[in-house]
């Protein structure tokens, strides 16, 4: 068991262990009257309108009289722990019912120009087609690795 009475100064623990004497001080100021107000307005408003972010909270709070702006009601909304519901995107998440295919040139060694190829296909809608037609703007093939010419058709 260590006796305290026998325990290092604080600035000799924080110098040991390579910390700031600030951080191990630090006391957080209180929240004021008004934010702690305003955090449970916050609050019964994200319960009645949960998909509401910060812009249309905003407008609802001022309409209560609070006097607020957006980023000091996104800072309390972090702090609170709440935030919008809604659809996010989704592009990471593979669909299952495609075939992933293995790569072809993982243990291949490419020492000669023209020994390895690449293609892409590019889909979207030029805005120069008229009428608007979706199908692909860009068909482009290159040579890849250690080749001196470029091929795009």
């Amino acid at each position: 068991m260590i006796d305290p009475t026998h325990a290092l100064p604080m600035a000799a623990q924080c110098r040991l262990l390579n910390i700031s004497r600030g951080c191990v001080y630090y006391r957080p100021a209180p929240l004021s009257d008004a934010d702690l107000a305003l955090m449970r307005r916050l609050d019964e408003l994200h319960l009645g309108h949960p998909c509401f972010g910060s812009r249309r909270l905003v407008v609802l709070l001022r309409r209560d009289g609070f006097d607020t702006g957006r980023q000091h009601v996104r800072t309390l909304m972090r702090r609170m722990g709440i935030e919008a519901i809604y659809r996010k995107p989704r592009t990471s998440l593979a669909n299952q019912a495609h075939r992933v295919y293995p790569y072809l040139l993982r243990d291949v060694a490419i020492e000669r120009p023209n020994q390895a190829w690449a293609a892409d296909i590019t889909y979207g809608m030029p805005r120069q087609r008229s009428p608007p037609i979706w199908g692909p703007s860009c068909l482009s093939m290159s040579g890849m690795h250690r080749s001196s010419k470029l091929m795009l058709q």
